[in-house]
This record gives structure tokens, sequence and C-alpha cells, in this order.
């Protein structure tokens, strides 16, 4: 390229005087505006600090380019090269970044609705296509940290966290568990067993008393009785509880003669005999 073809033939000393004017007020200006745009982001809720910086940020260095564009073109400067340049290093900028970016402006859409936040545990899709559930431990531009339970950090990306469908279990700040009860009846009446079952769970530390804990029968013979044990507790104590309750209830169907299986996975084929016909 000819640089001769982009610098003016002459400038006269107002066209200096001009360009001068203009970038130190293009200066001044990108100061303000950087100030102002923070401020009015740290009044936005949910706009984390890191972004409201990079935005800042953004739109100094903006206003600046912008007076340099102006005070070259105030000298006489050929700007439709520079233009050109600038365009072609814009589109090449993205294509490159696109992912960057697209992490980026999830990151911010997730700082502003905030459908999760630290110390949430939250469930995704993992790698293998398997549900993965983990404490949220960080909140970056890139990606949300997810601290599991059997030691494990993972790193969700933004996008797939805005595009993808994500369960937060500590949204309402407890969590619904159940156990199965497949138990002898033991010459007890349905209602009274149930009752028996509901209150062993609710009298178990770390089962949240402002909600009823409940026995909902399954299926009833002259003999036997299936129950799910219904029970809330706190999200991130739920492997604790859930094994107290199973133990509790185990051994109340041992003191009461009842022989029985107690299970926190409902899906098991049946662990207790059927009746004889």
């Amino acid at each position: 390229m000819d640089l001769s073809a982009l610098l003016p033939t002459s400038v006269e000393w107002w066209q200096i005087l001009v360009a001068v004017v203009v970038v130190i007020a293009g200066w001044v200006l990108a100061r303000l505006g950087r100030k102002a745009t923070v401020l009015l982001l740290r009044r936005a809720p949910g706009v984390s600090e890191l972004v409201t910086t990079f935005i800042g940020r953004a739109v100094s260095y903006s206003i600046v380019l912008l007076s340099v564009g102006i005070a070259l073109a105030v000298l006489g400067v050929n700007m439709q090269p520079l233009l050109a340049i600038v365009v072609v290093l814009a589109v090449v900028a993205v294509l490159v970044l696109r992912g960057v970016a697209d992490n980026f402006a999830a990151g911010v859409v997730l700082q502003a609705s905030q459908p999760v936040m630290l110390g949430d545990e939250i469930q995704v899709e993992g790698v293998d296509g398997k549900p993965l559930t983990g404490v949220v431990t960080d909140l970056n531009s890139r990606t949300v940290v997810l601290q599991t339970y059997d030691g494990r950090t993972v790193h969700v990306p933004n996008a797939k966290m805005v595009q993808e469908p994500v369960v937060n279990h500590s949204t309402r700040g407890l969590r619904r568990s159940e156990v199965q009860v497949r138990a002898e009846r033991a010459g007890a009446e349905v209602d009274d067993l149930l009752a028996r079952l509901a209150a062993v769970a609710a009298s178990i530390p770390g089962v949240d008393a402002g909600e009823a804990t409940r026995a909902i029968p399954v299926s009833i013979s002259p003999e036997r009785i299936t129950a799910r044990v219904l029970f809330w507790h706190a999200p991130a104590d739920g492997l604790t509880v859930v094994a107290d309750v199973v133990r509790a209830v185990s051994d109340s169907l041992s003191q009461h003669g009842a022989g029985g299986t107690v299970t926190s996975d409902p899906g098991l084929p049946p662990l207790v005999p059927s009746d004889s016909v």
C-alpha cells in the first residue's frame, strides 16, 4: 500500500488546531463516558464488576478511536483504506473470537437474569449425556464452575447454561426427597402404619419441620404394603438426610416386628416376595 496516497497534500494551521481540540475533547469524553457507564451499570441489578469494567473500557476506547478518526479526517487523511482495514480486522476478530464472544454474551445474560448464583446446587447435562449435579463455586465471563459431590471440578460454558435446560435445586431453599417402603403389615391398620412411617421420617434431624412429611400408599394387600415417604430438606443435605431416613424407617419396622425393605431408589425391582395365591 502506498502510504503517500493516504496523507494530505497540504495542511492548514486551523486543521491542526481543530484536530488537536477533537483529540483532547475525545479523551475527556472517553473518561466521562467510562465513569458514567460504570456508574449506570453498578446500579443495574445482577451485573458483575467484571462485566461493568469491561463495558466501561469498551465505551472509553470506542470514543477515543472515534475522536482520532475525526481528527484524521479534519487533517485531510484519506480514511477509506483505513476503514476497509478496520472492517476486515473486525470481521476476522468476530470469526476467531465468536466462541469467546458467545460465552461472554451469555455470561452477561446470566449475571443479569441470575438463574443460578454462588452456592446453588444445580443439575446440568454432562459430557456423557448423563445428569451432573454440583454446587456453583464461581461465575466468570466464560464458564460456570461446579464442584461435584465426588470431588470433581466442572467448567460449564456460559452459552450452554443459556441454551440448554438447567435444574436449580436451591431456588426454593428446600428440596423434596422420598424413600420407598415395602413391608409386612404385621396386623397394623393401613392409616396407623402410614402415620408411623411419616412420624419416623419427620423426627430425623435435617428434615424440614415447616413442610409436611407424608407417607402415601402405592399398593396394599392384606399382608403387605408399599408406600412412598415424602419429606423436605436443605438442597445440599440430601444424601445425608435420605440415608438417615432409610435407616430410621428400617429400624422402626424391625422394632414393630414387620419385615420389609426401605430403599431410596424406587426404580429398583421389588425387594419383597410377591403374595402367594
